[in-house]
């Protein structure tokens, strides 16, 4: 049996799906100064040739992740099924201790210092901040024409994301379970 080969656009497919998720990676082990083109080429596995031609620049390459991290984080958080309103505080906590927040928060910064990429971040992050509070009203069973529970909704959000933050500097796991599980109680006694 021979050896089976991809057609080409399905090689450049997978090419350009490995040096976005390289992107991602090296943001979020990195930081913005040291993921160049070169250091996601090769993490990727790739010539930097073949990472030019997907993507010329550095900021097309980064725009492009820019939008692979915000598709990829909205398809985590389309995928939570938890049970109960404890485990969805704690799912929602979750996505933001991963590495796609991780990657995120350095997209974040990086856009704060460079103009090509703070429209994108900037209108891509408030997308994916409308999805997520949907879908945790959703995950919760909030009524949000009660006074108060889009703010409890919102309020959680917020503490997972100091969460994650928090989660950049130590292996804060320990604390954070702790805080889950108290919010966790909070969130459903105040959503009744």
């Amino acid at each position: 049996m021979g050896v089976v080969t991809l057609p080409k656009q399905d090689r450049s497919r997978l090419t350009r799906q490995r040096l976005l998720e390289s992107a991602v990676a090296c943001l979020a082990a990195h930081g913005w100064a040291g993921s160049t083109v070169s250091v996601v080429a090769e993490h990727a596995g790739v010539s930097r040739g073949a990472a030019q031609h997907h993507f010329p620049t550095r900021e097309d390459l980064f725009t492009a992740a820019v939008e692979y991290v915000a598709e990829e984080r909205s398809t985590a958080l389309r995928g939570l099924r938890p049970q109960g309103r404890a485990e969805a505080v704690a799912a929602l906590v979750d996505l933001y201790t991963g590495p796609l927040f991780r990657a995120a928060l350095h997209l974040w910064v990086a856009a704060s210092n460079e103009p090509q990429l703070g429209g994108r971040v900037t209108e891509l992050e408030a997308r994916v901040g409308r999805e997520t509070h949907r879908i945790a009203v959703e995950l919760l069973g909030a009524d949000e024409s009660v006074p108060g529970v889009r703010e409890v909704v919102q309020g959680l959000l917020d503490m997972a994301r100091g969460l994650g933050l928090a989660n950049l500097l130590t292996d804060d796991g320990a604390r954070r379970e702790r805080v889950v599980a108290e919010w966790g109680a909070t969130v459903d006694r105040v959503l009744g």
